[in-house]
């Protein structure tokens, strides 16, 4: 059995990477992400694996691409302006079928905004972020337990369907100390499509790695199968949390770091005799509309609690539309690096049950 460990959130990120077989990492340094390429800077060396700092986020994400083309698991992190750079690359690897994880330990925004935690990266990371049709798997850890297990969980995604996959956290979970179990090392698995597979080929015929197709019917033909098989993602691999939502009067609906205020928010409730139910998507995307609809049923009123000023919400509204509910749907939200507390979710939800 695994050690329990005190961890860093940053670090237990790094250490699982580092454990899923992670041969190489591409970073630059920003805050409150620093943690990361430091961590990795000192272990993937000590481990004889490649670790760059590169001249930009930019440089740093088409490396991750480049490596993950030869074979590799390839990771890059950042925070908030330096995923903005990252789109590219990231639409390059979603258009060429390549896998990588890429971090995103997020802060204030919009710009260079500040260095405390936020969740303002929502439309970013679940909507594609860069150009063209394609999408990214999104997974939103609550605390350094689940950092280390979704990223270690990542990289499998990665590899099975050929895609980007994201972490996306935020400044509180990357700086926070937690106990945690660190999942076993584990090999990479062989890619017999990457171009260092063509040793491997008849004849060695060159594999050749690409998003440029300059047919318009044969571009359309490949996204149409990419959106096939993020069909597939959709029916497997949805991920979601949901406490005392049965016979709620009120369902909270956060991720993350606001996950683990509403679980405050939840026990002052409790003292009160009041119920507030809390619906944690894991997966942001693929996001699990019908699991939230279900959990908020018989037109129970729901409150959206997120650090931006209503992201993760349009996701829950359109649950309530799925579903076919009539739950009105409520907006707490925070933004610039402030991070709502019990108290405030307790009194709005408290002032929802009155109207």
């Amino acid at each position: 059995m695994s050690e329990k460990v005190l961890m860093k959130g940053n670090d237990a990120i790094s250490e699982a990477a580092i454990r899923a077989g992670c041969g190489a990492y591409f970073g630059y340094p920003i805050t409150p992400q620093n943690e990361i390429p430091a961590y990795m800077a000192k272990n993937m060396l000590e481990r004889g694996r490649i670790f760059i700092q590169a001249e930009s986020e930019i440089a740093a994400i088409i490396m991750v691409y480049g490596a993950s083309c030869a074979g590799m698991r390839a990771m890059t992190s950042s925070s908030s302006p330096g995923i903005s750079l990252k789109q590219e690359g990231m639409s390059y690897a979603a258009g060429a079928d390549v896998p990588l994880v890429l971090v995103n330990v997020q802060r204030g925004g919009p710009g260079l905004g500040n260095i405390a935690p936020a969740q303002s990266d929502y439309f970013q990371s679940t909507r594609g972020g860069g150009h063209g049709d394609y999408r990214c798997i999104v997974l939103a850890p609550k605390s350094v337990q689940e950092a280390a297990d979704l990223t270690y969980l990542a990289f499998d995604l990665a590899d099975k369907y050929r895609m980007p996959v994201i972490i996306h956290t935020d400044g509180m979970i990357g700086q926070m100390i937690e106990g945690c179990v660190l999942p076993p090392e584990k090999t990479a698995p062989k890619r017999d499509w990457t171009a260092g597979g063509c040793a491997n080929r008849p004849g060695k015929q060159a594999i050749h790695i690409t998003s440029i197709d300059l047919v318009p019917e044969s571009l359309e033909a490949k996204t149409k199968a990419r959106f096939k098989r993020y069909e597939t993602i959709k029916k497997d691999e949805i991920r979601f949390e949901k406490t005392n939502c049965e016979g709620a009067d009120l369902v909270m609906v956060a991720y993350g770091t606001c996950a683990r205020v509403c679980l405050g928010a939840q026990k002052l409730a409790q003292k009160e005799g009041i119920k507030l139910g809390i619906f944690r998507p894991i997966s942001l995307w693929p996001f699990p509309y019908k699991e939230l609809g279900t959990a908020a049923a018989n037109n129970t009123p729901i409150l959206t609690v997120e650090m931006s000023e209503g992201q993760l919400v349009e996701d829950v509204k359109l649950s309530a539309y799925y579903a076919g509910s009539e739950s009105k749907v409520h907006l707490l939200g925070r933004s610039g690096g402030m991070i709502p507390t019990e108290e405030e979710v307790f009194n709005k939800a408290k002032e929802i049950l009155k109207k």
